[in-house]
């Protein structure tokens, strides 16, 4: 395994990040597919003996339970200060909003509940999941800056977030003296490469990590034309987000698969790797025991020019879709509405 520094951050972090969504009561969320927490704990302490110590989760994968698994297995299998551990929270929902929660009693609230999850005094790294256009962003950064001069979260990241909203995140915390987002979680793969339009230039710039979900297109990228999973039959809002290019999108699918058996290696090795050219630490979901062998052998492997080009070529602008596709047009409550750049409408 290969190790880096976190962005601006005294984080060392292994260059493969275990995601953990698939984890959690497949029973209690948004998803069907998850495993659960004897499966998780498998796939938790592989990742471990590997070299894995960057460990992603969010308070809403499957009502809390992925946090639940994750920081049992931590606590048997390995020592709290060996690991790095993120976790995500969500916007104010529309009653905290007409119950007058601010933003700031939300970011604790939601913070000291999923360290109960996890059941630690605190997480390395505290992300917000995705921009709340109906919370004042001095309050967000306020509330993240409380989380941290507390002890309750070391640094703080963002997901789901366009450049100028990061920038203008990062220039509001350094004036006003609070924490600044060191890392970004944006959707970011082979198939989805949208992100090189002015975040990577941005990260580059200012020393942010790039640590992207969906490192392989909800599996897409790990799997031969032929084959299918679960998830890939079960997995509606991924099938919201690819099917509509597919056509476009099975052109380097098919790329991937070439290479991979070209140089008698996995499709996840041969998208991750290139990806690492790229990021960080990719957050990589595993639901099995050879999806994190795979991710962490892709650490070892190099492509050459001429391949990274090869993969690269047949790609064609993206839609926003997901999270973002939903910043890009007008949202409402019954208190206000808003479009991008927080422009009343």
């Amino acid at each position: 395994m290969e190790y880096v520094k976190l962005g601006n951050s005294d984080l060392n972090v292994s260059r493969i990040c275990m995601g953990c969504m698939g984890f959690g009561d497949a029973s209690n969320g948004q998803h069907s597919w998850t495993i659960d927490e004897e499966n998780s704990r498998k796939i938790i302490k592989r990742g471990l003996e590997l070299g894995i110590n960057f460990f992603d989760t969010a308070i809403g994968y499957q009502s809390g339970t992925s946090e639940k698994y994750l920081g049992k297995a931590i606590k048997d299998f390995t020592k709290r200060e060996d690991v790095v551990i993120a976790t995500k929270f969500l916007p104010r929902t529309v009653e905290e909003i007409e119950q007058g929660i601010s933003g700031q009693q939300h970011i604790e609230k939601m913070l000291d509940k999923s360290l109960q999850n996890l059941g630690m005094d605190y997480v390395d790294l505290y992300i917000y999941h995705m921009w709340d256009y109906q919370t004042p962003l001095y309050y967000i950064l306020e509330g993240l800056n409380n989380a941290v001069k507390s002890g309750k979260a070391r640094y703080i990241g963002i997901s789901n977030c366009f450049a100028w909203q990061l920038a203008k995140a990062n220039a509001m915390a350094e004036k006003e003296g609070f924490s600044k987002f060191i890392s970004i979680q944006g959707h970011y793969n082979l198939i989805f490469r949208e992100e090189e339009r002015e975040m990577s230039q941005l990260c580059r710039e200012d020393n942010i990590a790039m640590t992207p979900y969906s490192a392989l297109a909800s599996g897409r990228l790990a799997k031969h034309p032929e084959e299918t999973s679960k998830r890939l039959e079960q997995d509606t809002y991924a099938k919201f987000k690819y099917d509509e290019m597919a056509e476009y999108d099975n052109v380097i699918i098919n790329r991937v698969s070439e290479l991979a058996k070209e140089k008698n290696v996995s499709m996840t090795e041969i998208s991750l790797a290139w990806l690492l050219t790229k990021v960080a630490s990719p957050v990589v979901g595993t639901t099995k025991l050879h999806h994190v062998e795979g991710a962490v052998n892709a650490v070892k492997l190099k492509l050459t020019d001429e391949e990274i080009k090869y993969l690269e070529e047949p790609y064609v602008p993206h839609r926003l879709v997901g999270v973002m596709s939903q910043n890009t047009i007008s949202t409402s409550t019954e208190k206000k509405v808003w479009s991008v750049g927080n422009q009343k409408v």
